[in-house]
């Protein structure tokens, strides 16, 4: 049913993209700007096309999460159907899981500093938790849609540890040479020249609290809610830093690590720069199965308007389930932590992505205690990721469009 629905979406998609192409054809067949009305219609399409992608995404995430969890349960002896198939006994499993269940419990014994925290989501108070104690049951909680970092899922190589010591990752900073010898004359010397590249384990956290009350009436999964949420929080923490971080004290980002390709004549690249941007980046690197663009959702506005010589739009749909938009025949993914377009951003960025390493430990931790605020009858939950990230060569695999004023 999700696929379904996710490829629907795909073909209204595909539906507005020919629509915004009417308002730009007919603007340029009267060889003129876009009108106010048609400016705002046209960023009215392109918004719906992001939105109907990322929807189209959630589908195909939550059909694939769903095949795991029923395989979950096949594993597990004596599951039968009966635990599964939403009835009250399966409901009251999850109400006593978050009222008691002590699995996943910290046991912690807070100190009077800590127990300063204040802010918790409580039954009594509406924007806080009361709006999920329902007086009338709707059945699905609608959850707030957050904007999650996409570089870990854009190529980039991610390295797993059960430790946090520092990672030495040796690299070729520049290849040997070869040369024409005369007969008998001796061999130039040329040998590669080796470094490494250090990765460390910095932390991100978040902390939720929860009212008794709440956990016990609430006609909801509110552990499973709050598990999705602070685990986007801390993995949006980290993936900021993954893009844009300086590597003092932090991820080298790999925004910040790319070299330079174009400086552009302005804000937005062109066609050409665009062009002189995918062949700055030699071939090896180029034709990777990993090589990919990486922009800002606001850029992609910009560059979805760009025709090329024949008239033809330069970006490229895709109609395809779990497959990127194209552009020049690569995939693109968008980051809401990339710099948009503006005087010397970097707000492009193309290579080869599995150059970019990702170091995660011991992937996302979600934790429970009963005991952190037991003076004030919250369950506490703590959820943290340790990681690093950086462009282990940055010689060219990588590369970058800086704005005018760079």
């Amino acid at each position: 049913m999700s696929l379904t629905l996710a490829k629907q979406l795909l073909e209204q998609r595909r539906a507005a993209h020919e629509k915004g192409k009417v308002i730009l054809d007919r603007a340029e067949a009267e060889k003129r700007d876009l009108s106010a009305e048609e400016r705002v219609e046209f960023d009215q399409i392109t918004q719906e096309m992001d939105s109907l992608r990322a929807q189209s995404d959630r589908l195909v995430a939550f059909d694939n999460e769903r095949k795991d969890i029923e395989e979950s349960f096949r594993s597990i002896p004596g599951s039968g159907d009966e635990h599964r198939g939403g009835n009250a006994d399966a409901d009251e499993q999850i109400r006593s899981l978050i009222a008691g269940g002590r699995n996943a419990a910290i046991d912690y014994v807070p100190t009077t500093e800590e127990r300063k925290e204040v802010r918790a989501m409580v039954k009594g108070t509406q924007a806080a938790g009361g709006a999920l104690v329902p007086t009338t049951f709707y059945g699905q909680l609608m959850e707030h849609a957050i904007e999650t970092s996409a570089i870990l899922s854009a190529g980039a190589t991610i390295l797993y540890t059960s430790t946090g010591e520092e990672i030495q990752v040796p690299v070729t900073i520049n290849a040997p040479t070869g040369a024409q010898v005369g007969e008998g004359q001796p061999i130039p010397v040329s040998d590669p020249v080796l470094g490494k590249r250090s990765l460390g384990a910095y932390k991100y956290g978040d902390l939720n609290q929860v009212s008794r009350e709440l956990a016990d009436d609430a006609a909801f999964d509110i552990e499973g809610f709050i598990a999705r949420q602070a685990g986007r929080a801390v993995g949006n923490a980290l993936g900021a830093k993954l893009v844009s971080g300086t590597g003092v004290n932090e991820p080298s980002g790999l925004i910040t690590t790319s070299l330079l390709g174009v400086t552009g004549a302005g804000a937005v690249p062109t066609f050409d720069e665009l062009i002189q941007l995918f062949y700055s980046v030699i071939g090896p690197y180029r034709n990777s199965p990993s090589a990919a663009w990486l922009i800002k959702d606001s850029t992609a506005a910009q560059l979805r308007v760009i025709k090329d010589g024949n008239g033809q739009y330069i970006w490229q749909p895709s109609v395809v389930l779990g497959q990127p938009d194209a552009l020049l025949g690569k995939p693109i993914y968008t980051d809401p932590t990339v710099p948009g377009s503006g005087a010397g951003a970097r707000s492009v960025a193309f290579g080869d992505l599995s150059a970019y390493f990702v170091r995660i430990v011991n992937g996302v931790r979600f934790e429970r205690s009963d005991e952190f605020a037991f003076d004030r009858d919250l369950i506490t939950y703590r959820t943290l990721i340790r990681g690093d990230g950086i462009l282990v060569d940055q010689t060219g695999a990588v590369k970058h469009f800086a704005g005018a004023g760079a």
